[in-house]
């Protein structure tokens, strides 16, 4: 198996949303990204999978040395060797990458945010770097489009936060802020134990809203001249919309379950976003 088929199985496997905005890409593109998410996917599964935090610690450590010698020209790992040919064409750099594996360390030593912004700071490292290294290998003219990107990037991990608070309970982490849990008398052990309430709904609700204008906010910092080589953002973008649609239709029923999307729909709406250049999406975010 060679590095690109290695990553492009690892892709796959997951069932991303992210994976099928990469189907509408040129080769040498879609190889760029698909190694980027499959290096952001072995980080995450060093601290989700690892049965202790100290091992975790250690496999970390091992990926920070190893993305130190992607960039001296001797990588080992099949995803730093796939993502190797792209670095210069696509602006990918050492310290972003390495803020990558930041956010991961952050989910070893902290299972709980104070406020918002300690929560944006957590994000930043764990997605809004990735979407800056993705905007870079989409391509872009204009800088801002990297503040999109970022800002796009916390709209996601919002989104995700928001779709997992069951799984990330099991795993003994809550991401909602501790002053909202405060501000809407919801108990953390109630998180813990997937016990539902009004309340509980209620914080739920202001999450979604909270994601929502990111989105929006995210979109009307992308200038003119991007949204076409963006459009793959904008594909993930649709469809992680959408999610939020169905966790609120649901009832914000995610203590006891993960709610997703079938594959056929997020082809479809991967689709539509690429053939009207986003303008489905932004009718559907109201920008």
């Amino acid at each position: 198996m060679t590095p690109d088929q290695y990553c492009q199985e690892k892709a796959a496997q997951s069932g991303s949303s992210f994976y099928y905005s990469f189907l509408f890409l040129p080769p040498e593109r879609r190889r760029a990204i698909t190694a980027l998410y499959a290096l952001c996917r072995q980080l995450d599964d060093t601290v989700d999978e690892a049965s202790e935090a100290s091992v975790a610690r250690l496999k970390l450590a091992w990926w920070r040395t190893e993305i130190d010698r992607l960039f001296d020209g001797k990588p080992e790992h099949p995803v730093t060797q796939a993502l190797a040919p792209h670095l210069l064409a696509c602006g990918i750099t050492q310290d972003r990458l390495q803020a990558i594996v930041d956010g991961m360390e952050m989910d070893l030593d902290q299972t709980r945010y104070l406020d918002f912004p300690a929560l944006q700071r957590y994000c930043r490292l764990a997605a809004g770097v990735v979407g800056e290294l993705s905007a870079g290998i989409f391509g872009y003219a204009d800088a801002q489009t990297l503040a999109y990107a970022d800002r796009l990037g916390l709209a996601f991990q919002l989104t995700n936060i928001i779709r997992d608070v069951g799984d990330d309970a099991r795993k003994g982490r809550i991401y909602l802020p501790v002053n909202e849990l405060q501000q809407f008398d919801v108990k953390a052990a109630d998180i813990l134990n997937g016990r539902y309430s009004d309340k509980f709904s209620a914080l739920m609700r202001f999450q979604c809203e909270r994601a929502r204008r990111t989105y929006r906010e995210a979109l009307a910092l992308l200038p003119p001249e991007d949204r076409r080589p963006q459009r793959p953002g904008l594909m993930m973008a649709a469809i992680y919309y959408v999610l939020l649609d169905e966790i609120e239709r649901s009832g914000y029923q995610v203590l006891h379950q993960r709610i997703s999307l079938t594959p056929v729909r997020k082809l479809w709406l991967a689709w539509k976003t690429y053939v009207t250049g986003g303008r489905a999406l932004w009718r559907q975010v109201g920008t």
